[in-house]
């Protein structure tokens, strides 16, 4: 009885929560933001709501974050959820690379003579990739460490791990800039929408992965995250991983699908 009553009372502490709100108006405002810089041509409104849009949800995510941390109990769901939100994800970038597959096959004579642009190298994506391995095997250390008590091994890993993932963006974007300026843009033709497309949302999940990172050192630091209460750092360690798999995806597709002249 006392068990049933408990229960009971565990599920009812978050019956009401008011930061879902800013975060939900947030991912509203996103959308909004990049419709009035490219359809609306407002650059000073998308500023505003881009800003707004990142304001609110840094400080829906604290709160809800924090909310929980002083509040709730780990049950363990999010390592569900977060598999059920990588299925989601899996589904969105399949929808890209079937649309760059159909048009590499479709159009792969004038793709083959005119389309591959002459700075597009393998380098670039083999160096990419390393790093993205390595930041793997960080993140994973990071999850180890806070498994066996060991909080401060766990930050040094995921500064580690950050800090491969913001190289990763940096000279993702130094190489974007690069072909760019070679003449290979985005309406440059179906290569170049392609090819900005599928690099460009798997840099968005990168950064996002970062976000995620950013928290849970937050957390760590402040003595949130204890092996007893860990789903959120397995839960961004899944992420990462799965960022790292679909790098390799992309880059299969973007550069030597896309790039072999055959």
């Amino acid at each position: 009885m006392a068990h049933e009553v408990a229960h009971h009372h565990h599920h009812g502490e978050h019956e009401v929560s008011v930061w879902p709100l800013p975060v939900g108006i947030a991912i509203l405002l996103a959308p909004v933001a990049i419709t009035a810089y490219f359809a609306w041509k407002n650059p000073m409104l998308a500023l505003i709501l881009g800003g707004m849009s990142i304001v609110l949800a840094l400080i829906g995510m604290a709160g809800w974050a924090n909310e929980f941390f002083t509040q709730g109990q780990d049950e363990g769901y999010g390592n569900l959820a977060i598999y059920l939100f990588i299925v989601s994800e899996i589904i969105i970038f399949g929808t890209v690379f079937a649309a760059f597959w159909m048009a590499r096959a479709i159009h792969s004579d004038v793709w083959v003579s005119q389309w591959i642009p002459e700075a597009m190298n393998l380098k670039m994506p083999i160096i990419l990739t390393l790093i993205l391995w390595a930041s793997s095997f960080t993140i994973f250390k990071a999850e180890q460490a806070m498994h066996h008590g060991q909080p401060g091994k766990t930050v040094m890993f995921i500064l580690i791990t950050m800090f491969f993932g913001i190289l990763f963006t940096v000279l993702h974007v130094m190489e974007w800039i690069h072909l760019w300026h070679e003449g290979f843009t985005i309406s440059s033709n179906m290569y170049g929408t392609g090819f900005y497309t599928l690099t460009g949302i798997h840099t968005s999940h990168v950064i996002v992965g970062l976000v995620m990172q950013a928290y849970v050192l937050i957390f760590t630091l402040m003595g949130k995250i204890t092996p007893q209460k860990m789903t959120i750092l397995r839960t961004t360690s899944a992420y990462w991983h799965f960022v790292d798999v679909m790098w390799l995806l992309v880059a299969s597709t973007a550069y030597l699908v896309g790039g072999m002249k055959i």
